[in-house]
């Protein structure tokens, strides 16, 4: 028992000395030293990582009033830009412009007729003094939408991102935009509440071009377009001729006047 317990002693003692070896390798300084190149290390390998660039936001366009292709290839829009009723920036998407592009190059001979007249109205519009106009890129920052695949829904989510408006004369582009809450105004809409209100008993002067439904009537119509439909006037077929509205009736296609020819005209 007692050689083994001075066994462990002498054991003991050899690896308190080894202990004492080890720690003296790595002396404070050592460690000081190690720890600034450590430092330094990790100080040149941060260096050599950039920071990602932060992606510039495109700024809001001021007042953005959006074009559709309906509005852009129905052409009224142009008149009513050029009378300075509608006031901001106009802007066209890119994608609309390779819509009305298509278009233009439409086997169809009145889809391309309207095609290349709404780019020439464009080109009008671009080149008009006083008038702020834009051609609005696909790879815009502002509120990405790479998902979406439907030209009327890019054109309600870039309008919608820069709190614009739409200008257009599709009813159901008008009714997607409300339910997205952006505004889209329906020149259709704007036509019929600038319609000249005809009222029975109301005399007007008119030229009746064709006849109606039935074999003594005769159909002219006001310069908004409105329908009048004449009794007993096939034989004034075109002529000019002076008549009194009688009845209006409201259809979903819009007004249709009914009058009579004045007596003694």
């Amino acid at each position: 028992m007692a050689i083994t317990k001075s066994k462990i002693k002498n054991q003991k003692s050899k690896m308190g000395r080894k202990g004492e070896t080890h720690t003296a390798a790595f002396s404070p300084k050592m460690v000081g030293l190690l720890a600034d190149e450590v430092a330094k290390t990790v100080i040149r390998r941060l260096s050599s990582f950039r920071r990602p660039k932060k992606r510039k936001k495109t700024k809001k366009i001021e007042n953005a009033i959006f074009l559709d292709t309906s509005a852009i290839i129905d052409g009224r829009i142009f008149d009513i830009i050029k009378m300075g009723l509608f006031t901001g920036t106009f802007v066209v998407l890119e994608s609309i412009l390779l819509e009305l592009k298509h278009i233009a190059d439409s086997q169809d001979t009145v889809k391309r007729e309207r095609g290349r007249k709404g780019l020439e109205l464009l080109e009008k519009l671009k080149k008009t003094k006083g008038v702020k106009f834009m051609v609005l890129p696909e790879s815009d920052n502002f509120a990405e939408s790479k998902d979406i695949k439907e030209v009327d829904e890019k054109l309600i989510d870039k309008t919608k991102a820069h709190r614009g408006r739409i200008i257009t004369c599709d009813y159901n582009l008008e009714k997607k935009s409300s339910i997205s809450g952006v505004t889209a105004i329906n020149i259709n809409t704007l036509a019929t509440l600038l319609k000249v209100r005809a009222v029975p008993g109301e005399a007007l002067h008119i030229r009746v071009l064709h006849k109606g439904k039935e074999p003594t009537q005769g159909i002219g119509y006001l310069d908004d377009g409105t329908m009048i439909v004449v009794e007993n006037a096939v034989e004034e077929i075109g002529k000019e001729t002076d008549v009194l509205v009688s009845r209006v009736i409201q259809t979903t296609a819009g007004r249709i006047l009914f009058a009579k020819k004045i007596k003694g005209v």
